[in-house]
């Protein structure tokens, strides 16, 4: 092996020139360490199709029979960087509303990296439901000649809809509706049953018997809206106000 001998001053500038080249390729591997994945591109077409199938399964499952229902894929945030993956499952998450604007999930289930992003959509459920023939002020008693059947999308009513009149007429609106405006629980006053104090008749059901107790009401009573009841004896039960001093309890 070839031996050079190299003075003091020589030899302190070899290490320095080292340090400097490791020190540079170091940073070079840094810099390719945290190179960002790309940008998440387009969609692929078999992925849109399996969120719009996944969209319109969980919007049917609450919709009316006959409704048709339809469903827009948006696009993901352009911010996002995302690793590249061989498989994408779509998923509803957990508690979330399907109808109107919604988001569903998408997971990395075969990558280098796994990732869990969300995709917004947009799902109208079409279907048939009373609406307003005319325009309506607050506090109008509803009548037949306030009414008529029509198609609109639902998801986009707050509250729920209805196509029996016998549910609507009599009921005074809670604010002003215009017309073609679905006339949906969210636009109608509830009917108030009983009052706080009231004496109420309570009626606990269950597959296959039901048993009746009077108590004192603790809270007005609203159509389908809970309400605490007080027996005789102290004890306290919740239920649900459905007619005149009438409270319902599902055991």
């Amino acid at each position: 092996m070839l031996q050079i001998a190299l003075n003091p001053a020589a030899a302190q500038h070899l290490r320095l020139a080292g340090a400097g080249l490791a020190l540079a390729l170091g940073a070079t591997a840094q810099v390719s360490a945290n190179v960002a994945a790309p940008p998440a591109g387009p969609l692929d077409p078999a992925l849109i199709a399996h969120v719009q199938q996944l969209a319109q399964t969980a919007a049917r499952a609450a919709a009316p029979e006959r409704a048709r229902v339809e469903v827009e894929v948006g696009q993901l945030d352009a911010r996002l960087r995302l690793a590249p993956c061989a498989q994408v499952e779509p998923y509803l998450p957990a508690g979330q509303k399907i109808w109107g604007r919604s988001r569903i999930g998408l997971r990395c289930v075969d990558g280098r990296a796994r990732w869990n992003v969300t995709l917004p959509v947009q799902v109208q459920v079409h279907a048939r439901a009373l609406v307003a023939a005319t325009p309506l002020a607050a506090g109008t008693v509803l009548a037949q000649e306030h009414l008529r059947e029509a198609e609109i999308d639902i998801a986009a009513v707050a509250g729920t809809v209805t196509t029996d009149p016998g549910l609507l007429l009599g009921r005074p609106l809670s604010r002003p509706v215009s017309a073609g405006e679905a006339l949906g629980t969210g636009a109608i006053k509830l009917r108030q049953w009983f009052a706080a104090g009231d004496t109420v008749r309570v009626w606990a059901q269950a597959p296959g018997f039901a048993v009746a107790s009077e108590g004192q009401a603790l809270s007005v009573g609203l159509d389908g809206q809970t309400v605490r009841v007080r027996f005789e004896n102290g004890r306290t039960v919740t239920g649900r106000a459905v007619g005149d001093r009438r409270v319902e309890v599902l055991l």
